[in-house]
């Protein structure tokens, strides 16, 4: 009798440990199917949430993006620039400039190239609450969808601004957010060769790179067709950013470089 109350203790046990481990691997499971398509990692091992600032690639390619929230006065001639050396690039867009603009946005994407979102109002978004900045992703897009019929999927936040509630939001929107590693500084005014400068011998210039100009920056329509020569000259492809970035499962070093999982 006390021989079998011990094996009936064992088999009691052996199912009370069977039943743990089995739902242990559901709980991991469960959790597998519901990760993020974006993981980031930091140097210091504290998850930070990151826009895409270049991505991991092979290829020779590099990105001209152009943040669109004023004046359109030198649209025209910087898509003419672009037509003339056969190259896409993307636009940043606000919805105030949509609104300003229509035929201009309609005549960026007929001509080919992305038209990202830059908010409706060109706010400091980590200010806002998670609400405000779904309002402002959301009325941009619906704007650009309404007037072109093309559904946007590239975010940048204005003034390069964002924190976790930012880049979580736009995700959700199903959005991939997008800042840059070479920085032209075009919007300071310096003259046309520096921003050539900025942009060609940039130290972080590199296969992957995403470089930020500005339409309206006062020497900006002087310096890009050096821009698009130089780069060129240095054996890079210039695509527009949707033909650069990493889609599906993806993950973003400290630095904010895209990799594939």
């Amino acid at each position: 009798m006390e021989q079998n109350d011990e094996r009936q203790k064992d088999v009691t046990l052996f199912v009370k440990v069977g039943i743990i481990v089995l739902s242990c691997l559901v709980v991991i499971g469960v959790g597998m199917k519901f990760l993020p398509e974006a993981i980031t990692v930091s140097s210091t091992g504290n998850k930070k949430e990151l826009p895409i600032y270049s991505v991991d690639t092979d290829e020779n390619k590099v990105s001209l993006s152009f943040d669109s929230a004023w004046g359109n006065e030198d649209t025209e001639v910087i898509l003419d620039i672009l037509a003339k050396h056969d190259v896409k690039a993307t636009f940043f867009v606000t919805g105030e400039y949509v609104r300003k603009f229509p035929e201009t946005v309609k005549a960026i994407a007929a001509a080919g190239h992305d038209l990202g979102n830059h908010g409706e109002n060109h706010k400091q978004m980590s200010q806002l609450s998670e609400e405000q900045c779904i309002k402002e992703i959301a009325k941009a897009h619906r704007r650009v969808k309404e007037l072109t019929g093309i559904d946007m999927n590239l975010f940048r936040p204005p003034y390069g601004d964002y924190n976790d509630t930012v880049i979580n939001t736009a995700r959700d929107l199903k959005y991939y957010s997008v800042q840059w590693n070479v920085d032209s500084l075009d919007w300071k005014d310096y003259g046309a060769n520096s921003i050539v400068k900025k942009c060609i011998e940039n130290t972080n210039l590199g296969n992957g790179s995403i470089i930020l100009l500005h339409d309206g920056a006062k020497y900006l329509t002087d310096a890009l067709e050096k821009v698009i020569v130089g780069l060129k000259e240095k054996g890079y492809q210039l695509v527009p950013v949707s033909q650069l970035i990493h889609t599906g499962d993806y993950r973003i070093d400290h630095t904010g470089r895209q990799f594939t999982m």
